[in-house]
């Protein structure tokens, strides 16, 4: 990323893509609130830099214990926010046909650092509860399926959309859904890009509760969360260390690897193509270039 297009920092504990609220249910539990600046609390620059910094501050919190990651608004989040970040895809454009392999190598970069802000989630001391109301798209999937739980509303929709956009996901869902949801729903929402509901979401563990309305998976998130924050500190980490220890060698490699296969092909004829027909609202045309 160009020192052009990085967001100037915040003060410490001030964040732009975030809100954090720190006891306000329960004096060990966090929440993390999307707040955009993108609509529907689309992940922009600020999101992708500061995620690092959230989990942080809350691991270095020795009063909080579990931490609540919900969206502001109807939808939790519309995922990658495509207009924000168009200006750092433009610079991996070739300008002509002459082979530059430094250019893949930029891209390499800035795509294992976008996934610092997913990876800063699953690595985190911190256990996390995903509440999730409206629209979970693309990227936010990849925040969803770092997170240990998982809740959402009945009006809550999931999709791994970036198929739709000319890219391989390359945020961590496709190295952790497999985990959580098992490989063939996976393959399905990977390759199709479609929408699966909240029953459906429920039914293959990709959630592990149901709520009627936004409010009542906040509810249902903070619950859990509180049930988390109240048990031993060290065993509940202990805990966490155990599960994850079962599957982040296969997640780091599977992370590296489409990093790697996006160097190579990530800035693609059709990926172009497929960013502007969904800006343009109109049907995409893909030449396999």
């Amino acid at each position: 990323m160009s020192d052009s297009s990085t967001p100037s920092a915040p003060a410490p504990g001030e964040f732009v893509s975030v809100r954090i609220d720190k006891g306000a249910r329960h004096k060990h539990v966090a929440q993390v609130t999307l707040i955009g600046p993108g609509r529907n609390n689309a992940m922009g620059p600020d999101f992708w830099a500061e995620m690092p910094r959230v989990m942080a501050e809350l691991d270095a919190d020795p009063e909080i214990r579990a931490a609540v990651i919900a969206g502001d608004g109807r939808n939790f989040s519309y995922g990658l926010d495509l207009m924000a970040m168009m200006p750092q895809f433009m610079e991996f454009l070739p300008a002509d046909k002459t082979p530059d392999a430094s250019r893949n190598e930029r891209i390499l970069d800035f795509v294992e650092t976008m996934r610092q802000a997913i990876d800063s989630v699953a690595a985190a001391k911190t256990p996390t509860i995903a509440a999730v109301q409206g629209r979970c798209i693309g990227g936010a999937m990849d925040l969803v399926s770092a997170c240990d739980v998982r809740h959402g509303s009945a009006d809550s929709t999931y999709s791994v959309r970036e198929v739709k956009v000319g890219i391989v996901a390359d945020m961590g869902s496709l190295g952790r859904l497999p985990y959580i949801i098992g490989s063939g729903l996976t393959r399905e929402l990977a390759l199709t890009g479609r929408d699966i509901d909240a029953e459906t979401a429920l039914r293959y563990g990709l959630i592990t509760n149901v709520a009627d309305d936004a409010a009542g998976v906040l509810d249902s998130a903070h619950a859990t969360a509180a049930e988390i924050a109240d048990n031993p500190p060290l065993v509940v980490r202990g805990t966490r260390e155990v599960l994850n220890r079962a599957t982040e060698g296969p997640i780091r490699e599977s992370n590296r690897y489409v990093a790697t296969w996006n160097a190579g092909f990530l800035a693609s004829a059709d990926m172009m193509e497929a960013i502007g027909a969904a800006l343009e609202k109109r049907d995409a045309t893909y030449t396999g270039r």
